[in-house]
């Protein structure tokens, strides 16, 4: 069985990135610990540790979003894993867009600019 090396950063925490498992587009950058880590091996759907709200954070459980976790990646240290998932409902970003990745900066003109498009109207869904 992996072992991941969670004693790395002081809070237990590893970076866990979301990826497109069709396409490859990375979809969103969230932290695993320990719990979550078993939790989304034990049910096959991303479960994350939200930083903000300190607690288990399953993707999609607001929204209906799911990812379902169809491969796992993890580095020569174990202490980041990539999660190649099927993203539910076509959106991982809670803005609303397929990626949290949707602008992009230019170092020439110093502008950022939107490249991504809104799947859902994040007010709606969020009933914000």
């Amino acid at each position: 069985m992996l072992k991941l090396d969670f004693s790395k950063s002081p809070d237990g925490l590893i970076p866990a990135i979301a990826q497109d498992y069709k396409t490859n587009e990375i979809l969103m950058l969230a932290y695993i610990n320990e719990e979550s880590w078993n939790e989304t091996l034990k049910s096959g759907a991303a479960t994350y540790w939200s930083r903000s709200r300190k607690k288990l954070w399953k993707k999609g459980e607001s929204s209906g979003h799911v990812q379902e976790v169809k491969a796992i990646f993890f580095d020569c240290d174990n202490d980041t894993v990539i999660f190649k998932v099927n993203q539910i409902g076509g959106a991982a970003c809670h803005e609303g867009y397929k990626s949290c990745f949707f602008r992009q900066y230019n170092p020439k003109t110093r502008e950022v600019s939107v490249i991504g498009e809104r799947v859902f109207d994040p007010a709606k869904v969020y009933n914000n």
